[in-house]
């Protein structure tokens, strides 16, 4: 029976967190669907006994009720009970839901990456940072059709040369991380159900989210609104590794991009050298 219950609830409910706001959104989500699952059954109960109860009989003559104030007046009570009750575990929740928690003590170290610089990164009604200010920030930018990540280390004073990544986000474990989600188009949704909610990717705004991992692992998300006939391939991935293994791969990034940078320096040094025909593009 038990088992039943959790595959019903998993079928109904969202993916369970791998995030403290993931995880209090999906308790929240439980709860709630629960309580609408009792009053659901409690009143279809209700409807088949008075259908069974009081069916029509040959010869009976029904009692002709014209109300039942004190009936009326419990069900509006105990709905506004519900209600208030909802709202106040809500609003207890919410906090938890949109202040990041600090990182944890395996966390990475946010000083490697340049975090957090006191003209840089900073707290807004929108935008909120963990009591101790410090947090891995991460640019998301939603294009037709795909997801770019950018992490902090522009290696120019403008911002160029930061190191990113397409479709995979990287994240290292124990680490609270910062999203600064942006759009290049048009609108696009951010989600990963079991990091948190849908925030939404809009062109020439700024919203924010965060979530923190404790274990490695692999999550799985997609653009949430209608972007373009290639929408349903604007998937998303973040893969929680270990600060040692997250601080290699974004190693090897920044080692990609710039021997990209080189030869591509290389390749405009060429093209600037020639003289001639050849400097003239084929039609």
């Amino acid at each position: 029976m038990g088992h039943l219950l959790d595959t019903t609830l998993a079928f109904f409910t969202p993916a369970k967190g791998a995030s403290p706001n993931a995880k209090d959104i999906h308790t929240l989500f439980v709860i709630t669907l629960v309580i609408a699952l009792v009053i659901f059954f409690a009143v279809e109960i209700a409807l088949g006994y008075a259908l069974v109860r009081f069916r029509k009989r040959k010869g009976a003559v029904p009692a002709q009720i014209r109300g039942n104030t004190r009936l009326e007046v419990s069900w509006t009570a105990a709905a506004a009970v519900i209600l208030l009750g909802l709202a106040i575990l809500t609003f207890a929740k919410l906090s938890a839901i949109q202040n990041p928690p600090n990182s944890g003590p395996g966390g990475a170290s946010l000083a490697d990456f340049g975090e957090p610089a006191e003209d840089h990164l900073y707290a807004t009604a929108q935008r909120h940072l963990p009591p101790n200010g410090k947090a891995l920030e991460i640019t998301v930018i939603g294009r037709q059709y795909i997801w770019q990540y950018v992490y902090p280390g522009a290696s120019e004073p403008d911002g160029l040369g930061a190191p990113y990544s397409y479709e995979e986000m990287v994240v290292p474990t124990k680490t609270t991380v910062e999203l600064n989600i942006v759009s290049a188009d048009v609108v696009h949704s951010w989600w990963v159900p079991e990091l948190g909610g849908k925030f939404q990717a809009v062109p020439g705004y700024h919203n924010y989210t965060w979530f923190k991992v404790e274990k490695p692992g692999v999550f799985h998300g997609q653009c949430a609104v209608l972007c373009g006939r290639g929408h349903a391939r604007m998937i998303a991935t973040v893969t929680a590794e270990e600060p040692p293994e997250f601080e290699a791969w974004l190693a090897r990034q920044k080692q990609l991009i710039a021997e990209a940078n080189h030869e591509a320096a290389l390749a405009r040094a060429k093209l600037k050298a020639q003289t001639g025909p050849a400097t003239v593009e084929n039609p």
